[in-house]
């Protein structure tokens, strides 16, 4: 029983979808109907014109009463109207099958990623097609490395990738005290984050403008020792070589500072690591680079939705064909007999 009432409950009417919702507009109908058939009945009944002493009629409040039976039927019809609205619940479940792959993005912020070749600088324009990259994963482990001249693991391989995008917001120039650029660290951190890896696929993507300058590592023994692991590489060389904007003087004016990107070593980074190598010299060209890893390397992930629909509407039938049975024994009844205004 408990049930049947709660359906009458406002918060769970509004708790469902509706198969045919456009057929609860009828309801507006319902007073409408009985207008009708009190100005019909009103027409055709005979009148008698009767005469009371002023004072003799007393006021009876169970004349009221005579509202019940109409009361009952037209909760009935409403209730009619919305069995056949069809109320019903979904609950969809979806179950993923296969296997992502995990990636590891290492992101250079060494005082060169303040360089603005590419607007607004080097590093913020590589944060936003990061994260670019992250909303259009699915399934995969992502983890994040940052380094300059030491490498940090900042984020480890996970799916939580609103972490992911808060992290790669977060980062900015200096927040390694240690200048540099200390690409064969970065790689050896990495390594070893995948190394226990059972993923079919391990990818590094590496992000920097520069050469290697600091570290213990050398970048191509890095390489090697990840391609062991069965790491792939993919590197992608930041800015354009030669004079470049770096902010402006005391006057105001853009100062310019030479760059040159060791895209050599970067190369063999890439062969060495089964990937490839890209040069970005402006946003566009990264965003592009971007896109072609993230066709290259596609998650085998497949995913079931099961959907389960339930219809409530007997409920309502229920309460229908009750109420109904209801109106007709009160139609038998004194109360549609009892004096009408």
């Amino acid at each position: 029983m408990a049930p049947m009432v709660d359906g009458l409950r406002y918060a769970t009417l509004t708790s469902y979808s509706w198969q045919q919702p456009r057929l609860l507009l009828l309801m507006a109908l319902i007073p409408v109907l009985f207008l009708v058939r009190w100005l019909l009945v009103h027409r055709r009944r005979p009148r008698l014109g009767v005469a009371f002493v002023a004072g003799e009629l007393r006021p009876d409040y169970s004349a009221v009463l005579r509202f019940l039976p109409d009361v009952v039927l037209g909760l009935s019809l409403a209730l009619g109207i919305v069995a056949l609205a069809r109320p019903q619940r979904t609950d969809e479940r979806v179950v993923q099958t296969g296997q992502g792959i995990d990636i590891l993005l290492l992101v250079d912020v060494s005082s060169s990623m303040e360089l603005q070749d590419l607007k607004p600088n080097r590093l913020e324009a590589a944060q936003r097609v990061a994260r670019e990259f992250v909303d259009g994963r699915s399934g995969d482990r992502i983890g994040l490395v940052v380094f300059a001249g030491d490498a940090y693991s900042m984020v480890p391989l996970t799916t939580d990738y609103e972490l992911l995008r808060e992290s790669l917001a977060g980062l900015k120039l200096g927040m390694i005290p240690n200048d540099g650029t200390a690409i064969g660290t970065a790689l050896g951190v990495a390594t070893n984050r995948l190394r226990d890896s059972r993923s079919r696929t391990k990818v590094c993507i590496l992000i920097s403008d520069g050469e290697n300058t600091a570290g213990s590592l050398d970048p191509l023994t890095a390489a090697q020792l990840a391609h062991v692991f069965g790491v792939k590489i993919y590197t992608i060389g930041l800015g354009k070589d030669g004079f470049v904007p770096y902010g402006q003087d005391e006057n105001g004016r853009p100062r310019f500072v030479e760059t040159q990107l060791d895209e050599t070593t970067m190369r063999q980074l890439a062969q060495a690591g089964e990937g490839q190598f890209f040069r970005a010299t402006d946003n566009g060209a990264l965003r592009g680079v971007f896109r072609r890893i993230d066709q290259y390397e596609k998650s085998e992930i497949k995913q079931t939705r099961y959907r389960n629909t339930k219809d409530y509407y007997r409920i309502y039938l229920f309460w229908c064909v009750g109420l109904w049975l209801l109106w007709l024994a009160l139609k038998n009844t004194f109360l549609t007999n009892s004096l009408e205004d």
